[in-house]
């Protein structure tokens, strides 16, 4: 996927560089472009805005691989309190939740009663709840995760990363389900054994997965794709699929970051297509962060240029 690239998501796990990085003011500056700010109270305000625009979001706490038992509940109050936060102001805004946040590492079935809390609170608040995907030694609990609770309820949909081989099949294996998929292109450091090595490939990989999401026996089962991609020439051809064969937009909807390819976002909107753009918050932002960057090692220098700008 290129040497930047490789270099960033190292560095999203780097204890040492994560403790001094996050004191810099040179990079609390920067990652604003990515993040309206810390708190619930920021994310929420740049809903609002977003909202005036045409634009849903989707809210993230970041952290992932909570310790204790402890943080895990945390974590899920603090998505419940938004949940409630989110339908008293009347913000058109899901969630989205990592499962080891949840505590998977710790105690699989209270990250399931955990999981099944938030979507039974977003099925009392007509709202929805996406499962994050984390590295690839996660698929099969977090697939599983899904599962169980889907069999519970229609508010929850599931993150897939196209640069994985296996992805392929669990497409096939979740759409009889009318599943709710957001498919993203991945963001963590792996192996060529598990992952297309090269960009070209897993762009081609994205398109033929959203395609094969948005065929009409997808539609009948009542599925959802959530486009993932700042790409604007794979945004591009999906389009062209999506009118050249009529499909409605309450088949999919384009799926972004808050900071990230705006005049995309606003193009899109502007030609009627449905877009959500999610927030992140929170204080744990720096391996988020890196593997923002590392999505696209353009965002760098787009980084840098807003920050002389």
């Amino acid at each position: 996927m290129g040497l930047a690239r490789n270099i960033l998501l190292a560095a999203s796990t780097n204890a040492w560089l994560r403790e001094r990085a996050t004191k810099t003011a040179f990079v609390r500056r920067s990652v604003s472009t990515f993040m309206p700010g810390e708190r619930l109270e920021d994310a929420m305000g740049a809903s609002q805005t977003q909202q005036t625009q045409g634009i849903g979001t989707i809210f993230t706490k970041l952290g992932e691989n909570v310790t204790k038992l402890e943080e895990a509940d945390a974590v899920a109050q603090d998505y419940l309190d938004v949940l409630d936060k989110v339908h008293a102001a009347g913000l058109r805004a899901q969630i989205s939740v990592k499962p080891t946040q949840l505590g998977l590492d710790l105690d699989k079935e209270i990250c399931v009663r955990h999981l099944q809390r938030l979507v039974d609170r977003a099925g009392e608040r007509n709202n929805f709840v996406w499962i994050d995907m984390e590295s690839s030694p996660y698929v099969d609990p977090t697939i599983d995760l899904f599962r169980r609770t889907r069999a519970r309820s229609a508010h929850v949909g599931i993150a897939l990363q196209a640069y994985l081989y296996r992805t392929e099949k669990d497409v096939e294996s979740l759409v009889p389900l009318g599943s709710a998929i957001r498919l993203v292109k991945g963001a963590y450091l792996e192996s060529p054994s598990v992952a297309f090595p090269k960009k070209a490939d897993v762009d081609e990989n994205f398109y033929k997965l959203s395609c094969r999401m948005l065929q009409e026996d997808a539609q009948r089962a009542g599925g959802l794709l959530h486009i993932g991609t700042h790409d604007p020439r794979l945004a591009d051809r999906l389009t062209t699929y999506i009118d050249v064969r009529q499909v409605p937009k309450s088949a999919y909807e384009f799926a972004m970051l808050y900071g990230i390819q705006r005049p995309l976002q606003q193009r899109l909107v502007q030609a009627g297509r449905p877009l959500r753009v999610l927030i992140a918050y929170g204080d744990y932002w720096f391996p988020w962060y890196m593997r923002r960057l590392a999505e696209r090692p353009a965002n760098v220098w787009f980084v840098v240029k807003n920050l002389f700008a």
